[in-house]
């Protein structure tokens, strides 16, 4: 059986995200070189290290920074050991909140269903679940799915038990009979539907809520704007390839995230992955990132999870995008 990593990308725990940033007054700017980009373990990162692998990565301009999670990448951006990292939009809305200026330059995946809430068998409703002990992380991600599903059923949080659950305890907290619902993700969610799970929800009815994004500290972009492109250009011609090549490209990229490469498929299917011109419907002047970021912040301030109203009219930036990419 292939090896799994602990999948580290929304194991971030709000504490731990903002703790990262506490050195940020005593950071002073690094040296110049190339640009430093830092991503964990995610499908949706991976294209960079494909475009890696395949030697059409700028090396002399972009040093690609394996990073164990999102933890470590914010606190590199704190500490500017970092300059660029992917995160999820709710890390970035975070890391604004608190005085981090942080833009986004490119949106690299959207959760079409990745993230899903599971069920047992006879709660074949949301209302179901009313007194039900619900598995959820105790992080934004894990907050915003439960909130979006109980939200359309006029319930809240409270109406139901909350069981708070890392995410390498969901599986075992499944099978232990210790929750009635679980709000997973991929590669976890797969594995319980194949054992019988039911989904009672999914990131496919929220679109555009679950979003990754390529984080960029707005004090180098001017200084490293040809690094950033060159990352980017890099980016969308490996997603070229493997829209041309997905069985080809698929066994590399599983292997370096210790995936099977079915699991890997199937985890990809419930991704979008924007090429070129759906970011530049994203990333325009009130575009499809700045309503995101709107209604996650509104779903963050009631959950608790935003240490103050960031700002999000300057968000996001196509300044980067490359011409000429197939994506």
């Amino acid at each position: 059986m292939t090896a799994r990593p602990a999948n580290p990308r929304r194991r971030v725990c709000l504490g731990a995200a903002l703790a990262a940033l506490a050195p940020l007054s005593a950071c002073q700017p690094g040296p110049r070189g190339p640009l430093r980009l830092g991503c964990h373990p995610w499908p949706g990162y991976e294209l960079f290290f494909l475009s890696r692998e395949q030697g059409t990565w700028p090396t002399d301009e972009v040093h690609l920074v394996d990073m164990p999670s999102a933890s470590s990448s914010l606190r590199g951006l704190g500490t500017q050991s970092l300059d660029a990292a992917g995160l999820t939009l709710d890390e970035v809305l975070s890391a604004r909140s608190r005085g981090m200026d942080l833009r986004v330059v490119a949106v690299l995946d959207v959760s079409v269903g990745a993230d899903v809430v599971l069920a047992r068998a006879g709660l074949g409703s949301v209302s179901a679940l009313a007194g039900r002990r619900v598995g959820v992380e105790s992080s934004a991600v894990g907050a915003v799915m439960l909130d979006a599903m109980l939200s359309r059923s006029g319930m809240r949080s409270t109406d139901v038990q909350v069981v708070p659950l890392a995410a390498d305890q969901h599986e075992a907290a499944w099978r232990d009979g210790r929750v009635d619902a679980l709000v997973t993700y991929d590669p976890m969610a797969g594995r319980l539907l194949a054992e019988g799970a039911r989904p009672l929800f999914s990131s496919a009815e929220v679109p555009g809520t679950i979003v990754d994004v390529l984080a960029v500290r707005s004090e180098v972009m001017a200084s490293r704007a040809t690094q950033i492109r060159a990352a980017l250009a890099a980016h969308f011609g490996a997603l070229s390839a493997l829209r041309e090549s997905p069985q080809r490209l698929m066994s590399p990229m599983a292997r370096r995230l210790g995936m099977a490469p079915a699991e890997l498929e199937a985890s990809l299917a419930r991704l979008e992955l924007p090429g070129v011109a759906d970011n530049q419907t994203w990333l325009r002047p009130g575009g499809r990132l700045q309503d995101s970021a709107e209604r996650l912040r509104q779903v963050m301030l009631r959950a608790g999870l935003l240490a103050a109203l960031p700002v999000i009219e300057s968000l996001g930036s196509a300044d980067f995008l490359p011409a000429g990419v197939a994506a």
